[in-house]
């Protein structure tokens, strides 16, 4: 008889994401769980199973700094001194005197209620969930961490470390002495190196808050030291409309209406219509810049005025190419519809080729001259949610529905790569879906020839689509990598953009048959390599040249396909 094998470290990681997503959907539905009762517990348990590259040492002892980081950053200011954090739709809050916090690193509107109460908006999809739980856990996890090491056992005293810290948090100013008195505590209650957590509360400071990161401890380890001594429990809510609501594509339906609309009143929505979801720079930038910045830049290649541009202290030169694109045909679209998904479009039939860096032919006659529609990057599943929504015919009054002439549609984005570094490209052939076996072969229009020779590694190949950055491992990427699927990165979209393409093209047929796609990413991260995960920081500058590299080529195909 055949020996069973053990299960691998990937397969336990594959259950642990499994599990964490259907206890979600589970929790979602039933409309709250209280992280520290069984419910979180489930959650805590699969996330310390899989163990996260984003999360370091979470299933250590220790604290965890970089997760931590990466957390804070893409969570509300302040969430962590919140016992009650409830997810809603958008239910009107923008409208009354509570002042939107947004993270840094996500776009979501969240509202500090009062002193115990956060309310996240969540009008992203179930990607936003996900993403908002999967840090929740981790925070949950930190706190108990914090707990376990403050709290005499078998009574409901803490240790000495923390009643000074508790002390010096109280204040409403610390001295030097008394800030490194009270990191000296903090340091032994998170189990790090005295000049760790010093550095870390250099990285959290801020001006309104220079002692945030003490603060962040202090609350984080009160509230799962209250609840250990039989306090009021923690607890996560998701309110009853964003339950109706969510998967009813409401927040995307009224984003493409609002789209349509202006190109309809515009007279383009049956000119030849090129999508691109990228940024709101790149596209202006590298049709625009060169041309209008030639005083300020004369000597200065492309990527030189790029880099330039991208930095904060050029805003004066950035208005002006932004002015000079808006002479010349570019209309601004800023998102009300919740999705926060800004757009631009460019009429090159308005655009004057003294300030254009492309060439389009000549002799196009104007209802053949491309618009280039280009919108910001969707997350996870809006992907799907925008773009199945944009890609139906627009609906008028009395009239017939207007089938859009969709050209094309290209997709820029980042992802994490199996092999490379940091700003290294990936042009996809396929994508996977993480957890299924579905898979959405394509051809792109774009090949790791066009990029060849610029100084960066170009992967071609298999790219599997996530449900979320922060819930995969090496075990997992490794097993993606080296098996028969031949990944070559992963990312959060991917699948469901195509889907909405497929879908259009070929079953709704809502858009011709030959819609030509793009799709490629540059690397903001390589999870497989200790250090170069997303917790290890930004890209910088590094991204700037892949960024402009891949909107070069695609827009260089869009000029010349007329």
């Amino acid at each position: 008889m055949e020996k069973v094998k053990d299960t691998t470290r990937a397969q336990e990681s594959t259950n642990a994401i499994e599990r964490l997503y259907i206890t979600m959907r589970h929790l979602f539905n039933r409309g709250f769980y209280k992280p520290m009762g069984v419910s979180g517990e489930t959650l805590k348990n699969a996330l310390l199973q899989l163990r996260p590259e984003i999360y370091g040492s979470v299933a250590e002892e220790k604290a965890e700094f970089n997760g931590l980081i990466y957390v804070l950053e893409r969570l509300p200011a302040g969430i962590e001194q919140c016992r009650f954090i409830n997810l809603t739709s958008d239910e009107g809050y923008s409208d009354t005197h509570f002042e939107p916090i947004v993270p840094p690193k996500r776009r979501r509107n969240c509202y500090r209620i009062d002193d115990e109460q956060m309310n996240i908006e969540i009008t992203r999809g179930r990607s936003d969930i996900y993403d908002i739980l999967t840090h929740l856990t981790f925070l949950f996890i930190e706190s108990q961490k914090i707990s376990r090491r403050v709290l005499i056992e078998d009574t409901d005293k803490t240790i000495r470390d923390w009643q000074k810290l508790e002390e010096l948090v109280q204040k409403d100013e610390l001295s030097q002495a008394e800030r490194e008195r009270a990191l000296v505590h903090t340091a032994s209650i998170l189990g790090r190196p005295f000049t760790e957590t010093m550095a870390m509360h250099k990285k959290l400071a801020t001006e309104e808050s220079p002692e945030r990161f003490l603060e962040i401890i202090y609350w984080l380890g009160k509230h799962a030291i209250e609840e250990e001594i039989g306090g009021e429990k923690r607890a996560i809510t998701f309110s009853t409309l964003l339950r109706e609501r969510l998967g009813h594509h409401i927040h995307g339906e009224r984003w493409a209406n609002t789209i349509k609309r202006t190109l309809h009143e515009q007279g383009l929505i049956k000119r030849p219509i090129h999508i691109i979801s990228a940024n709101m720079h790149s596209v202006m930038n590298s049709i625009f810049a060169k041309k209008v910045l030639e005083k300020e830049f004369p000597d200065k290649n492309s990527l030189e005025i790029f880099e330039a541009l991208s930095t904060d202290v050029n805003q004066e030169l950035r208005q002006k190419v932004t002015n000079v694109a808006k002479k010349n045909g570019m209309t601004f679209i800023n998102d009300e519809s919740g999705t926060n998904i800004d757009v631009q479009i460019f009429d090159l039939a308005k655009m004057d080729r003294d300030h254009c860096s492309y060439k389009l032919s000549d002799d196009l006659p104007e209802e053949q001259i491309p618009v280039i529609f280009v919108m910001d990057y969707a997350f996870g599943e809006q992907a799907y949610e925008t773009i199945d929504e944009l890609l139906k015919p627009y609906k008028v009054k009395h009239e017939a529905p207007v089938f859009m002439n969709i050209a094309s549609i290209s997709i820029m984005g980042k992802a994490g790569i199996l092999e490379g570094g940091k700003g290294d490209l990936m042009i996809p052939s396929a994508h996977i879906f993480e957890g299924t076996a579905d898979n959405y072969p394509f051809e792109n229009q774009l090949s790791a020839e066009d990029f060849r020779g610029h100084g960066l590694k170009v992967l071609e190949g298999t790219m599997v689509t996530v449900l979320g950055t922060s819930l995969q491992n090496k075990d997992i990427l490794k097993f993606f990598h080296n098996s028969t699927w031949g990944v070559i990165g992963l990312e959060m979209e991917g699948v469901h953009y195509q889907k909405a393409i497929q879908s259009a093209s070929k079953i709704r047929k809502s858009i011709r048959d030959d819609v030509k796609v793009r799709y490629a990413y540059y690397a903001s991260d390589n999870p497989l390599e200790t250090g170069s995960t997303l917790a290890s920081g930004g890209l910088g500058t590094t991204g700037v040249k892949p960024t402009y590299l891949i909107t070069d080529k695609i827009l260089e195909q869009i000029f010349n396909s007329h």
